[in-house]
């Protein structure tokens, strides 16, 4: 049974990829996470690390696979539809083809997971016409439920997409959670919250080109979990996973 507390259980970074907690950071527009003050929320920061902007990369090609170069699928759960996600996988810039069959060795992978709570407003991808879920409130976190094969250690997300999604006081952890990445994202004060249909981009970098879609995405949004494919790649041996610091995918 997938629990809250997926979101939230101890991690494991690298820690060159960690921030200490600054028990002098008493910044009146801090957000929760930024200033510790229970035991939960100081792990939380000892956790994440640096994020990089969506808007700052470079990308070349997409792959393109049976789908296209792009995969629009939903998060769902028994209840129904709770977000709709468009994903690709890109090479470098630079790279006007994007084959892994062809592409040099050491190109590294960018996943990209566009994700939509509730839908994407396309009557044509994901959940249709509409959601079929209750419209959805609040949407507090993406994540991978399965480990992040070849993981560089890169990954972010749109900070501009989350600043009109809610507001500026908008803080997006990103951690390690059972040898994948999760994305939390905290809202902070002032009641706005990324809800319906509000697109936030989410990626990271792997030296694995993906092996096909997989169920290894999830959303949490109204208080429940919702899961979905998406591009994923397939286990390497000897190929490091940055969530699992030195030791090697498989380990």
């Amino acid at each position: 049974m997938i629990r809250n507390a997926l979101l939230l259980s101890p991690v494991i970074m690298l820690a060159a990829c960690s921030d200490e907690v600054d028990p002098d950071n008493t910044a009146g527009d801090a957000t929760d996470l930024e200033v510790a003050t229970t035991d939960g929320e100081a792990e939380a920061m000892a956790a994440k690390f640096p994020s990089l902007e969506f808007a700052d990369l470079d990308l070349g090609a997409k792959i393109v696979g049976p789908q296209g170069p792009e995969v629009k699928q939903r998060l769902a759960n028994e209840v129904g539809a709770f977000a709709d996600i468009t994903s690709y996988v890109a090479c470098p810039s630079g790279m006007e083809e994007c084959d892994p069959n062809t592409a040099p060795e050491g190109t590294i992978y960018t996943y990209v997971h566009i994700v939509f709570p509730g839908e994407d407003s396309d009557p044509s991808t994901g959940s249709g016409a509409g959601a079929d879920s209750s419209f959805v409130e609040s949407a507090t976190g993406f994540r991978m439920t399965s480990p992040a094969h070849g993981f560089t250690g890169d990954a972010g997300y749109s900070k501009l997409e989350a600043i009109a999604a809610v507001n500026e006081a908008v803080d997006v952890i990103i951690t390690c959670v059972d040898g994948g990445l999760s994305w939390t994202v905290n809202a902070g004060d002032g009641g706005n919250q990324w809800e319906q249909a509000e697109p936030l981009t989410f990626f990271w970098q792997s030296t694995l080109p993906p092996e096909g879609p997989a169920e290894a995405y999830m959303i949490e949004a109204n208080d429940t979990f919702a899961t979905g494919p998406g591009p994923y790649p397939k286990m390497k041996s000897g190929v490091t996973n940055a969530c699992t610091a030195s030791s090697t995918d498989g380990s």
